[in-house]
Parts: structure tokens; sequence; C-alpha cells
């Protein structure tokens, strides 16, 4: 879970508009902050499969909505994977 500060700032970030809240941007932002988190507990605790499990439908999520971003606007997409660090 993220904390609700760690969770605005995240928001505040990578929103598009003011009240932008559930952009494809913001959501894959939040989406790879709680995938990290979640791959440190499993560096740790490797035979949780619960959160293993977890871990790859929130990666299935990422993964369709990048696409979604991708086939809607480029642009948008390639500033949003080089923000995030993530590869193409």
């Amino acid at each position: 879970m993220l904390e609700k500060e760690k969770k605005q700032g995240i928001i505040e970030e990578f929103k598009t508009h003011n009240a932008d809240t559930g952009s494809p941007e913001v959501q894959v932002a939040i989406l790879t902050t709680r995938i990290r988190d979640l791959t440190e507990h499993l560096k740790i605790h490797k035979k949780d499969h619960h959160s293993q499990r977890g871990l790859l439908k929130m990666v299935g999520r990422r993964r369709r909505l990048l696409q979604y971003l991708r086939n809607k606007d480029f642009g948008r997409y390639s500033d949003l994977i080089q923000k995030l660090g993530l590869r193409h």
C-alpha cells in the first residue's frame, strides 16, 4: 500500500490537468511505484505466492495501460516511459 502523501506526490508529478487523478499516465506511475515496492518485498519473502500473483496482475494491468497510451498518443507514451525509466 502507498501512503497518502506518496500517492499525492505521484499524482502531482504525472497529472495532465488540475483535477486529474485517473489518466493513464497517473495510473501507470502509481502501478510502477507499487510494483517496485512489491518487488523489494518479494526479494526478502521468496515464498509469498499470494503477493507474487498480485504483482503479476499489476504488471499485466500496467502493460495494458501502456499499450493503450502507445496506440492513442505515442508522444505521451514515450515521455512517460522515459520519466519512469521503463523499457520500450
